[in-house]
């Protein structure tokens, strides 16, 4: 266990409201042997996670400004594979849900793949994350003082983590169109929603600063989601302004039956989220995106396992069924490799409800993006096991989730939201905004009546 490791398990240890920022001597760690982000800059202990150099920035093969996206990677070769006769192997490499999967679809496998740190982020963005830590901290399980990078670059306890991927770089203004499904137990796909989504972090502003934007009071991100088919949704739309005090959060939609825009009463946690059809709850889109308050947080330790990463393989085949393989993405399409993960469990406070009283996390140390989640039901069965697909966008420079979603282990049911392969434009940096796309009257306007 490493010094700084051990550092945030004893301030997990005597964890209190208030968590208090690092000295200004840990923070120089992040530009000797860690990573702007806070990741081991070293390589692992046989080479088989290398040593960061500074991540991917250089112009992909493929890619067409605005439009589909190339594979930095796309002549590369499998280093080998892990199926289900594979799991007593690797079992300390692997994710529960992602045995359990192996374990439930004989088919189904892991292509793992050399492994890349491409993280990278502009370097306003590392001059933010520097001065983060030193200047935020958690108060009440709300960040303050954080701004334009990741918040908690040297993590002092487990929603610090997680506040990391929800406050992950991945730009300040984009646009990207894709198709979300359904699969139903048989493994047949029903495509629920034909998508154009648009997001902009107020939070990543770079002209802005901590403290206009705490006085400003403004959501750390938006998004505005159009429904563009299938043919009974066409017209459907939602908003939502997120917010780092969670009380604070709206979420808006629009019913194309009644030509009006209503306000969500309860936009959070395990409720269903009309983005998915009602399909997905709003805290399992892209692996996590809700409130804390309703756990106890647990911070177990870094780890070495294979996740989904790079996979701008995904993007490739110009047709969805050609990634869907009945239950499962297709595995001739996907890429792991192996990474450090910071590794955070969730139980629920007495007094609360959720379908999901037990989770575990696996966030990415380079990225912060938690790309793989197992959820377990009040029987302690283990019901869902969440995934996130990341994809490197050089331009930016940065990493973003592409496609995600979710299979039930139980229902042997599963979602996959936002597949890009049929679309001209797949993930659109966006250098100015409209604000009235973030706005409700802007999501009536935009909205089929």
């Amino acid at each position: 266990m490493n010094k700084l490791l051990a550092m945030g398990l004893l301030a997990c240890a005597i964890a209190a409201p208030t968590h208090a920022e690092v000295s200004a001597e840990q923070a120089q760690h992040l530009k000797s042997d860690l990573t702007p982000f806070g990741a081991q800059k070293a390589a692992n202990a046989d080479g088989s996670i290398p040593a960061w150099t500074g991540g991917l920035t250089t112009a992909t093969p493929g890619d067409v400004p605005g439009g589909r996206r190339g594979d930095p990677f796309k002549d590369e070769k499998p280093l080998f594979s892990i199926a289900a006769k594979d799991i007593d192997k690797y079992a300390g490499q692997l994710s529960d849900g992602t045995k359990a999967l192996l374990k439930k679809y004989p088919e189904y496998r892991l292509d793992v793949y050399p492994t890349h740190r491409t993280a990278a982020a502009p370097q306003w963005v590392y001059d933010n994350t520097f001065a983060n830590a030193t200047r935020a901290r958690m108060v009440d399980g709300v960040p303050t003082g954080a701004y334009g990078g990741i918040p908690f670059p040297i993590p002092q306890s487990a929603e610090e983590v997680i506040w990391n991927h929800v406050l992950r770089w991945r730009g300040m203004r984009f646009q990207h169109f894709n198709n979300w499904y359904q699969i139903l137990a048989d493994g047949r796909a029903v495509m629920v929603t034909d998508g154009e989504i648009n997001e902009q972090l107020p939070y990543y502003d770079q002209n802005g600063n901590a403290e206009e934007f705490a006085k400003d009071g403004k959501p750390f991100w938006q998004v505005a989601i159009r429904n563009i088919g299938p043919p009974l949704r066409a017209g459907e739309a939602l908003l939502a302004h997120e917010y780092l005090d969670q009380n604070k959060t709206q979420t808006w939609v629009y019913l194309k039956g009644q030509r009006r825009v209503r306000k969500l009463p309860n936009a959070c946690c395990d409720t269903p989220t009309p983005a998915a059809a009602g399909v997905m709850t709003f805290d399992e889109m892209y692996t996590w995106t809700g409130r804390l308050d309703r756990f106890n947080w647990k911070l177990v330790g870094k780890q070495e396992m294979f996740i989904p990463y790079n996979t701008n393989r995904l993007l490739q085949p110009t047709k969805d069924e050609q990634v869907l393989a009945g239950h499962t993405l297709n595995p001739d399409h996907a890429r792991w490799e192996k990474h450090r993960v910071w590794v955070v469990e969730a139980s629920l406070r007495d007094g609360q409800r959720h379908q999901a009283p037990k989770s575990r996390y696996y966030c990415d140390e380079d990225t912060w993006i938690c790309t793989l989640a197992d959820r377990w039901d009040a029987n302690g069965q283990l019901w869902r096991t969440l995934w996130s697909m990341t994809i490197v966008v050089p331009e930016l420079p940065g990493t973003a989730i592409a496609t995600f979603g979710y299979n039930d282990l139980l229902a042997g049911t599963a979602f996959v939201a936002q597949l890009h392969n049929t679309k001209d434009k797949q993930y659109v940096l966006k250098q100015g905004g409209n604000d009235l796309v973030f706005s409700p009257d802007g999501l009536a306007g935009n909205s089929v009546r």
